[in-house]
């Protein structure tokens, strides 16, 4: 794509604020290391001044004094150099934390969902965001039994918060959304989203055999012909027949073989 010069300039001014950010961290260090070793070093001098001065002492007790100072250097050191890590670490506890923090998803829901015989319908669903922002208002949409819709729109108007919406990752701030003239929210969730099947624009694969890709959630309980079905749906049966190990065959994250 004659693409090789930005892609260059790109990465090199990334490397140049890696470097940048790592130089002020290790003369961070560097400097911190050094004004304790400033300060140790005072600090004995300070007693053996002191001691010299205003102490009488055997040249025995002023060994074994001096000695029991300079054991106290080295956990010193390692108390006051423990900053970095424990800035680094924080910083990397902030991201864990951020995920263990995740609330868990509500499932009030009781009834099990064998079947979508009926229509899908929003009755005056609307969504916000937050105050600002507001996708969704008053929404209304019937699609019937085995119909099939698009649902078009420019970029922001709301068509993957429908979506959204309708698999039940957020739930709407007014209105409902029914199957089979129930709300989706009765329904049991690992019920209600075994029944729907999703097509990213951007296909998802991990470093697994083509079957499990396939049964991915299920794999203990899908059948073969289940998986054999999927593949001729996709329109992927006959490329994969015709690997070697067909639908045993191991593919690498993102399909890398």
């Amino acid at each position: 794509y004659h693409a090789q010069e930005n892609e260059q300039s790109k990465f090199f001014k990334l490397i140049n604020t890696i470097r940048q950010q790592r130089f002020k961290v290790d003369m961070a260090s560097g400097l911190n290391t050094s004004i304790v070793n400033i300060l140790i070093g005072l600090s004995l001098a300070s007693v053996v001044y002191l001691s010299s001065t205003y102490l009488t002492m055997s040249a025995g007790d002023f060994l074994a004094f001096f000695t029991a100072m300079g054991m106290l250097v080295k956990p010193a050191k390692t108390l006051i150099n423990i900053n970095k890590p424990l800035q680094q670490s924080m910083v990397a506890a902030i991201s864990v934390f951020t995920l263990i923090d995740e609330k868990i998803e509500t499932n009030k829901g009781k009834k099990s969902l064998e079947n979508i015989e009926g229509n899908i319908e929003f009755k005056n669903v609307s969504f916000s965001y937050n105050e600002e922002k507001s996708p969704i208002k008053n929404f209304n949409l019937v699609i019937n039994r085995n119909e099939t819709i698009a649902i078009v729109g420019s970029t922001g108007s709301g068509k993957t918060t429908l979506v959204n919406l309708l698999a039940r990752f957020y739930k709407p701030t007014k209105g409902e959304i029914t199957i089979n003239k129930i709300n989706i929210e009765d329904f049991e969730l690992d019920s209600f989203r075994s029944n729907i099947a999703f097509v990213d624009q951007h296909v998802r694969l991990f470093n697994d055999t083509i079957k499990n890709n396939i049964a991915l959630g299920q794999t203990n309980t899908m059948s073969k012909e289940s998986i054999l079905n999927a593949a001729k749906v996709s329109n992927s049966f006959e490329f994969i027949h015709k690997l070697n190990n067909q639908f045993d065959s191991e593919i690498g994250e993102d399909g890398v073989t």
